[in-house]
């Protein structure tokens, strides 16, 4: 009796032995072929017989076919793949697991790095912080003068080697010829105050409303701007110099860069504030101290340490008084 279930109740077992059904006739008929070739190759005069035409499938054998033949190759891939996957499981955990041990030994390197760097500025930062601090305190009142020699310098103000460095300040900022005559002087003489005395600086275009004391040494411009003594008074005929640092302590002049032409600065005395227009920028060298020379005109002179953090030369804004 036909058997007319459709392909869908058959069973993988019932698929599986009409799959070996048919290799078996198919091995039967390779074999039955052979042997007819050799006895034609024997008797090449005997005529090759014509081969019937195997009956056609029916369609209910034909999808049992296959779906033999594919239930049969899945089982082949999957034996393959697992084969596969277990010889190449070791070695592939073992480089996952050095991947990512060096994955781990370069991200703790590199916030180690990141620390490091976040400490230095965190303790720049601080030292900036205090000394603003300071410096705002003293802007009300006019700060008590520091003493400096009046003596022609050899470097502009404003470097960065204090003064109890081993090997002392590098470049020396007094000529060698005179430090026997500035050791001589015990104690140093002091400016006498006045009231025309510079007090206070402001450079509302970069935000800078800081203290000015007289005299531009190590010490002095820890507390703010200093005035170069030897220099005139605001508002005077003649160069009035005033330095400040632009990386630490309170970083007054760190912005000096980014003064325009035509840039208002104000500076304080007792008795008036002054008004100056910036007309120069210059880029110099440390011992380019001719920019302090006297002048015929009454000028303002900044000057500050150049590119900011690195220092190796000196910026110089030069703005000239103007009624206010």
């Amino acid at each position: 009796m036909k058997d007319r279930r459709s392909v869908d109740d058959l069973s993988i077992e019932e698929l599986e032995e009409i799959l070996r059904v048919r290799k078996r006739e198919a091995r039967l008929e390779r074999v039955r072929q052979l042997g007819k070739d050799i006895e034609s190759n024997l008797d090449p005069l005997a005529s090759k017989p014509v081969m019937p035409s195997p009956p056609p499938l029916s369609s209910d054998h034909r999808q049992y076919q296959a779906l033999g033949a594919t239930a049969h190759y899945r089982s082949y891939s999957i034996d393959d793949a697992d084969s596969r996957e277990q010889r190449e499981i070791r070695p592939i955990r073992w480089d996952w697991v050095r991947d990512k041990s060096l994955l781990v030994v370069e991200i703790v390197l590199i916030l180690g790095l990141l620390f490091v760097l976040f400490d230095a500025l965190t303790t720049v930062r601080q030292i900036n912080t205090e000394s603003s601090a300071a410096q705002r305190a003293q802007i009300p009142t006019s700060p008590a003068p520091t003493a400096t020699p009046v003596i022609r310098v050899a470097l502009l103000p404003g470097g960065h080697t204090p003064p109890d460095s081993p090997g002392g300040p590098a470049p020396e900022e007094i000529p060698a010829h005179l430090r026997d005559l500035v050791d001589a002087i015990t104690p140093l003489p002091m400016p006498t105050p006045g009231p025309e005395q510079a007090i206070r600086i402001q450079i509302p275009t970069i935000g800078v409303d800081a203290p000015v004391l007289e005299g531009d040494d190590w010490e002095t411009l820890k507390e703010g701007a200093g005035h170069y003594v030897g220099s005139v008074n605001p508002g005077e005929r003649g160069n009035c110099v005033i330095s400040a640092h632009n990386d630490i302590f309170g970083e007054i002049f760190r912005d000096l860069p980014e003064l325009d032409l035509g840039d208002e600065i104000f500076v304080h005395t007792q008795r008036q504030v002054y008004r100056y227009v910036v007309t120069q920028k210059r880029i110099v060298k440390p011992t380019e101290v001719s920019v302090m020379d006297p002048t015929s005109q009454p000028v303002l002179t900044l000057i500050s340490c150049y590119p900011y953090g690195i220092n190796t030369h000196r910026i110089v804004v030069i703005a000239e008084l103007k009624p206010n």
